[in-house]
């Protein structure tokens, strides 16, 4: 005989599978990224300078600036991400919200800022013994010739990181929202985005492009664009935790 259920029923544990959504709908990421700015452009404003002062002051270490920046970027990100979540449930966003990841799982997302950072000076160390190799292999061979060595060492340090970047992205692009949420270990929630990634990404690779272009628009009046293009690419990457993940 089967023991009678549990009331009131318990939902079914995160577990982090994804589902494959339209190549469209990265369209409907921005449209709803945009609609959480207009829900509260001060909250979002405030909490962009004040990330943006954060992380300028942070930079002016050298060395250590640069690393304390990739570790800090999976904590911040959850920040946006629960900023965005109170605007999306109706609720009131505070610029507190900014620092949930330093109150709330800050070891694992630290991990993943860990695993990050790590990856990210592995590749830019590859990089820098292929171009010093490209270089030290010109010079011996002469002008010409070592001028096409050193172009070649220089383009092949470049594609490979490129090529190399592009599956580190893809781990760490759900991992603090779905570490944040769903407190999942820093492991599962980058092979859970990983995973999401590999399954929509024509999606993503659409959205990345619009990324870089906004990019390069938002930079060009003294980085002033950024005030609205951190909010609106935040609401997205929201919006496409809520759309590809199941159960989320």
């Amino acid at each position: 005989m089967t023991e009678s259920p549990a009331f009131p029923l318990q939902p079914a544990p995160f577990t982090g599978e994804s589902r494959e959504v339209d190549a469209g709908a990265c369209f409907d990421w921005l449209q709803q990224g945009w609609l959480l700015f207009l829900a509260n452009p001060g909250v979002w404003i405030g909490s962009t300078v004040l990330l943006l002062v954060i992380l300028s002051a942070i930079s002016i270490v050298p060395v250590f600036g640069q690393i304390a920046i990739h570790l800090l970027v999976p904590l911040f990100g959850a920040g946006m991400f629960q900023i965005c979540r109170q605007l999306a449930a109706g609720g009131e966003a505070q610029i507190a919200d900014l620092f949930i990841g330093f109150r709330h799982n800050a070891g694992p997302l630290v991990m993943v800022g860990v695993i990050y950072a790590a990856s990210v000076f592995g590749l830019a160390f590859m990089a820098f013994l292929l171009v010093s190799g490209g270089i030290l292999g010109g010079a011996i061979t002469g002008r010409v010739a070592g001028f096409g060595i050193t172009f070649g060492g220089i383009m092949l340090a470049g594609l490979l990181v490129m090529v190399l970047s592009v599956p580190v992205i893809m781990a760490t692009w759900f991992a603090p929202v779905l570490v944040l949420f769903h407190d999942m270990k820093p492991g599962a929630a980058m092979r859970a985005s990983f995973a999401a990634g590999a399954r929509n990404w024509v999606a993503m690779v659409i959205f990345a492009i619009f990324l870089v272009v906004a990019l390069f628009f938002a930079m060009l009046p003294f980085f002033l664009g950024l005030l609205l293009l951190l909010p609106i690419f935040s609401g997205a990457v929201y919006a496409s935790y809520r759309d590809i993940f199941e159960g989320a």
